[in-house]
């Protein structure tokens, strides 16, 4: 019987006995110590070996590194233009056009068994780790053990954490010496543990799930997880398109509620010239207003969304994978200049006093702030594209 098939079994009173531990244990925070035997409780009365439990958590140390990073998250303050610019650059997408060709059967069989092309995956599988020449340098184990300690969010990381001890019995992860991101993502593609265990792929023939050192099983679990995520086989995700002078801007957004065909009936263009998908239901997103590239997003876009909340990000991840399909550069445009760090804060405190639910006050150009500048642009007879301008924020 393989490993990844092997589950001990265990007597009523054994259970019963962990049952009881788990109920009696911390959830978070307390004596390092307790809190990792209630750990292991929990993880026995789900089925692990008390082994497996052992050697996971042994040696398991606080990483105050990792709460220092969890408490000092950056924001996402860069446009569309200049993070994918930096992120969708010349190198990455002929590395990743190499790859594709390197790994052409593997890619094939993803697309063939879950639907997901190989764009797709080869832009995640750049933008997060570089082709998996930057996973983190962080212990595994040690950052889910903090995380989970932690009591901030244990909810999010305690299941990680069991599912770390679910891998180490597999025999797919070494505790003591796995890296990888300090918030507990693992290998080329940066996934949690608690997926990994559910959606992983022997893409090797090794009889192990490695995401780290294996790009078959990084690339075919990537595509097991996309397609749990919603993801519509033989369906686009994202197009360029050209905008007429005058539309109804306020239907812009990602909650368009229109077709494609809608936009292109209103003289919407793709550069592609592609309108087979016509019937589909669409977003035009303008990431920087009217006057900057422009974008229909189908519902394939939402498993971006699912993958990372950042706008931002998912757009770029988006573009770059219809870049590694052979679309051409999108066309930049000259978007109206945009708002300082300050500057949005203010216009975010303005739109607040007015009603508004922008979320919180962070500088950021996010989908409640963008939601909330369309409607007041239509209220000021501005073109609602969503873009917030030092001339919205003068007007308001």
């Amino acid at each position: 019987m393989s490993a990844r098939t092997r589950l001990t079994t265990f007597v009523t009173l054994a259970s019963l006995l962990a049952s009881t531990a788990v109920a009696g244990a911390a959830e978070c925070g307390g004596d390092l110590a307790a809190f990792l035997e209630g750990v292991k409780a929990e993880a026995v009365s789900n089925g692990a070996s008390p082994d497996a439990a052992d050697r996971a958590l042994a040696g398991a140390a606080i990483d105050q590194k990792v709460l220092s990073r969890d408490r000092a998250q950056g924001v996402f303050k860069q446009t569309f233009l200049e993070f994918s610019k930096r992120t969708v650059s010349q190198a990455r997408l002929d590395i990743g056009r190499q790859k594709m060709r390197e790994f052409a059967d593997v890619f094939a069989r993803a697309e063939r068994d879950y639907g997901v092309p190989p764009g797709v995956i080869t832009a995640f599988w750049a933008m997060e780790t570089d082709f998996g020449a930057v996973q983190g340098d962080f212990n595994t184990r040690n950052a889910l053990v903090t995380l989970s300690h932690d009591c901030r969010r244990p909810e999010l990381f305690r299941p990680q954490l069991l599912n770390l001890i679910t891998m180490v019995e597999h025999g797919d992860l070494d505790p003591s010496t796995n890296t990888g991101a300090w918030a507990g993502e693992i290998g080329q593609v940066q996934m949690l543990p608690k997926d990994i265990v559910a959606y992983g792929i022997d893409g090797d023939g090794d009889g192990h799930v490695n995401v780290k050192k294996s790009s078959p099983d990084a690339i075919l679990t990537a595509a097991r997880f996309i397609q749990s995520l919603g993801w519509r086989a033989g369906e686009p995700w994202i197009q360029e398109v050209t905008l007429p002078e005058n539309l109804p801007w306020e239907k812009s957004g990602l909650e368009g509620g229109t077709t494609a065909g809608d936009w292109f009936a209103l003289g919407v263009k793709p550069r592609d010239g592609n309108t087979a998908s016509a019937a589909l239901p669409v977003g035009l997103v303008l990431p920087q207003g009217r006057k900057g590239p422009a974008f229909l997003t189908y519902p394939n876009f939402s498993v971006y969304l699912e993958w990372n909340k950042s706008f931002i990000y998912t757009t770029s991840a988006a573009y770059f994978a219809t870049r590694l399909m052979g679309a051409e550069p999108y066309q930049k445009g000259n978007p109206e200049p945009g708002l300082s760090d300050t500057e949005m804060k203010a216009l975010q405190t303005r739109l607040q006093s007015l009603g508004h639910d922008v979320g919180e006050i962070d500088g950021i150009l996010g989908s409640g702030t963008r939601i909330a500048v369309q409607k007041e642009q239509q209220r000021l007879g501005i073109p609602a594209d969503g873009w917030a301008t030092p001339a919205l924020l003068n007007a308001l």
